[in-house]
């Protein structure tokens, strides 16, 4: 929990932005908006600020939005350790060489988002304090107001109800604790008049104050304020500290009560609006804002009068031509908001689904539930003969999550395409730097470090070649989502890099057929070093990778393809789960598949530890 504060704190200063845009979009199309669109322009911020909180992230986020990968990159801490890495031998015994000794990066919630998880918890404290402070004092108000007696007052709104065909009974009461009238409630509304805005009005002005105000808080009805009061309090408790909120807030409020009082005018003849104006006038005094935020009542401070006076004052029923820019206006600023959507999402930097071109492709969908008892998973297999893909969960085999030391096979190219290391002399010294697997705590060549996936060999030849050329070349051959996060030591590791099944299986197929136009010598030599084993069946060459959290295994790969004397086929696994998703575990469910296809069987003829 304490890793979402970091990326929380971001979104927090893209909806700073936000409030911008919107300030600004407002008051540029004042003449454009009618008071009721200014108003519900406000409700896409309320649908912005749950964005965060979404418990998956929005599609084509990193496609999109790029910067989603910042978010990603900062809940990664590198921790050094891979306490409890499971290993899966078969029962046959013959998978030993599917050990993944890959060391992964944990995830451990740092000093400061943990200080700050329990600031902004303890802001949600006192405000959710503050709130229920507030409704008992409402409540109180609630015991000790009466059902209106006023006969006139009552004909009167009986006809104000059937004016605006509002059919549902809504009870009014009248109480000498408010200043100011209220309607409250979501399920069971009830409007409150203060006893002494009734008793003050004249012979000479009759009733008109008093059917105003009905008016008015029958359209608050109407347009269900309560229940955006509601949600206002709700958003207000969560995000506490952005102080830009607070002023969206006051000007939502503001432009609520202008929403309402250009629905009464707009029910009103000309003659009337002054009359409507002289009403706030004359209340001005008696008007404040209450203290009830969950309410929504004819109520504001002097400067919010001021304005809605102003506004009553220079009101025209719109026009056809108006009302069609006003919806043309609105629908543009709505697109722009809502445009920001995916850089809220917090999820989004969890994984991002990859857009896969498949007008051309020939795809069947396969039911493999049974070998993924217990992982969320998916299993990708292309058959080169007949070019064709079976697919098991295609949500998920289109999901992008950190490759971990399936990246290994591309890093391993570019050492070679550099010339960091080459065919025949990959030999890199080891620097006495202790591991806990006691295979890297030596010499290495392409071959051993393959097999054991040591992790310091490929981070040497990423950092002899510097940030600029790996960026180059993850760009070059389109590797998953193209980001290193500028981080040459752990972007692979549960960090910025992610890929999907599907994309893993495209960059074997680019590879095997050495699509990306490297040397062919070089392309052998990453072939040969991810060989497994054969059978007769055929060859069998891949990698497995597992990502290991607060040292649980989490996510588990296997990649790879089989090859025969007439076909080809690549295939890709990825499981997810809060433990026991190993690389060792992702290759049993393939084998199994493999086995059950009738394209790969474990029946060895020789093979490599691996």
């Amino acid at each position: 929990m304490s890793d979402f504060m970091i990326p929380f704190l971001l979104c927090n200063v893209y909806i700073s932005i936000i409030i911008g845009v919107l300030l600004a979009a407002r008051h540029l199309l004042r003449n454009s908006l009618s008071s009721r669109m200014q108003y519900h322009l406000w409700f896409i911020l309320l649908g912005l600020l749950a964005i965060p909180f979404l418990p998956f992230p929005l599609t084509g986020v990193s496609q999109i939005f790029p910067l989603s990968a910042v978010f990603r990159f900062f809940p990664v801490i590198q921790a050094g350790n891979a306490l409890g890495l499971k290993m899966a031998p078969d029962s046959a015994g013959d998978m030993d060489w599917l050990n993944d000794f890959a060391l992964s990066t944990g995830r451990q919630a740092s000093a400061p988002g943990a200080v700050l998880l329990g600031i902004w918890l303890l802001g949600i404290f006192f405000m959710a304090l503050l709130t229920i402070k507030s409704s008992l004092r409402f409540r109180t108000i609630k015991k000790s107001s009466l059902p209106l007696q006023n006969r006139e007052i009552q004909r009167l709104y009986r006809s104000c109800q059937k004016e605006l065909k509002i059919r549902k009974e809504i009870p009014l009461y009248s109480t000498a604790f408010l200043k100011s009238p209220v309607m409250t409630g979501v399920l069971k509304p009830c409007i409150y008049l203060p006893i002494h805005l009734i008793s003050d009005y004249t012979e000479a002005e009759g009733l008109r104050p008093i059917r105003y105000m009905l008016l008015h808080e029958l359209q608050h009805f109407r347009h269900r304020d309560a229940l955006v009061g509601c949600l206002m309090t709700l958003a207000g408790t969560v995000y506490w500290f952005n102080p830009l909120l607070w002023i969206a807030w006051r000007e939502m409020m503001y432009d609520r009560e202008t929403a309402c009082d250009a629905s009464v005018l707009k029910m009103l003849e000309p003659d009337f609006y002054q009359d409507y104006g002289h009403t706030l006038i004359n209340f001005a005094e008696k008007l404040s804002r209450f203290p009830f935020p969950f309410a929504a009542g004819l109520s504001g401070n002097m400067a919010h009068i001021k304005r809605r006076i102003i506004n009553i004052a220079a009101y025209e029923k719109p026009t056809l031509k108006k009302q069609l820019t006003g919806i043309t206006a609105f629908l543009m600023t709505a697109v722009i908001l809502l445009g920001a959507a995916p850089i809220l999402s917090v999820n989004a930097s969890m994984g991002s689904d990859y857009q896969w071109e498949t007008s051309h492709k020939n795809i069947s969908l396969m039911d493999l539930s049974s070998h993924f008892k217990g992982y969320e998973g998916s299993f990708v297999l292309y058959d080169m003969a007949q070019d064709t893909w079976r697919i098991y969960n295609r949500e998920h085999a289109s999901l992008r999550v950190s490759p971990n030391s399936t990246y290994k096979i591309y890093g391993a190219l570019l050492g070679l395409e550099e010339g960091v290391i080459t065919p025949k002399d990959s030999f890199i010294k080891w620097n006495g730097e202790h591991d806990p697997f006691p295979e890297w705590n030596r010499d290495q060549t392409l071959q051993s470090a393959m097999v054991f996936s040591v992790n310091w060999y490929f981070q040497k030849i990423d950092r002899r070649l510097g940030n600029s050329a790996v960026d180059h070349y993850i760009h070059k051959i389109g590797y998953g989502n193209e980001n290193t996060g500028g981080s040459l030591s752990t972007y692979w590791m549960e960090s910025s890099l992610e890929i999907s099944p599907i994309e893993q299986v495209e960059l074997l197929r680019k590879l095997y057929t050495n699509s990306f136009g490297f040397h062919l010598k070089n392309i052998n030599a990453v072939k040969d070093s991810i060989f497994l084993t054969s059978s007769e069946s055929g060859s069998l060459y891949g990698k497995t990778g597992t990502g290991q959290i607060d040292g649980r295994d989490v996510n588990g790969w296997f990649v790879g393809y089989t090859e025969s004397s007439d076909n080809t086929y690549f295939f890709a696994a990825n499981i997810l789960a809060d433990d026991e998703a190993s690389g060792s575990n992702a290759a049993k469910i393939v084998l199994s598949v493999l086995n059950e296809m009738n394209i790969w069987s474990r029946m060895p003829i020789n093979q490599s530890g691996h």
